[in-house]
């Protein structure tokens, strides 16, 4: 049976500078696709002691990616985009800012996660603005889903998290239902803000997009759904 994919892997042209980040700073950043879990200290050449490991799935262009990043320095990313201008684009931001503590996957996350990362491995997991596959017929296609979730969850340290966002409500509401029924995670926003309804407050490292400025501009709502692994 034909796996359903979460993503459309979108025609761009690469740009002459995306070309030139991948070509110089694609052997140090870029992290291969491969069957076999990755240790953490030989992926970002430092002791993990004291640096926490988050994953993002699907970041775009790379530019809410690159801000985070330089926000929380001390905090190591890897991060899985298949958009070829996207991940040059990433590395052309790292190359400007001299962002050293990010790793990206050109890979199918759901592979990565399957292949390459240990068990309560992660510290935290970033999935922002995932495609919402508006029309009913579509659903099926949205990445958040509960043997994802579970997946992650596993992959989660004991007080780490998983944090999403999105701009579109009924997808909003389909993810807080469905981590709200993975039973190894707890709603961290449902105790100190009940008023939210289940939602969070947007995290202090999380900016705001020009599309999502935009969109806030015209009325639209953003909804941050925060989960911890218990």
């Amino acid at each position: 049976m034909r796996e359903i994919k979460s993503y459309v892997k979108r025609a761009g042209r690469m740009t002459p500078g995306q070309n030139k980040a991948v070509d110089t700073l694609g052997p140090q950043y870029l992290l291969p696709f491969q069957k076999g879990l990755l240790e953490w200290d030989k992926v970002f050449g430092e002791s993990q002691t004291v640096h926490p490991v988050v994953l993002e799935i699907g970041f775009g262009m790379g530019e809410a990616t690159a801000q985070i990043a330089r926000t929380l320095p001390v905090t190591h990313f890897l991060c899985c985009e298949v958009h070829e201008p996207g991940v040059g684009a990433l590395l052309k931001r790292m190359g400007e800012h001299d962002i050293r503590n990010i790793r990206i996957c050109a890979h199918d996350a759901v592979e990565v996660i399957d292949h390459m990362l240990p068990l309560q491995s992660l510290d935290g997991v970033h999935i922002f603005f995932p495609d919402p596959w508006h029309k009913t017929k579509h659903n099926k296609r949205r990445l958040i889903q509960a043997p994802l979730i579970a997946k992650l969850a596993q992959r989660l340290k004991v007080g780490g998290y998983l944090h999403c966002a999105t701009d579109w409500q009924p997808y909003a509401e389909q993810i807080l239902e469905v981590l709200s029924a993975e039973p190894a995670l707890a709603n961290r926003a449902a105790a100190t803000h009940p008023q939210l309804n289940g939602y969070a407050p947007k995290p202090h490292y999380r900016p705001l997009t020009k599309f999502e400025s935009r969109g806030i501009r015209l009325g639209h709502g953003v909804w941050d759904v925060v989960f911890e692994r218990i």
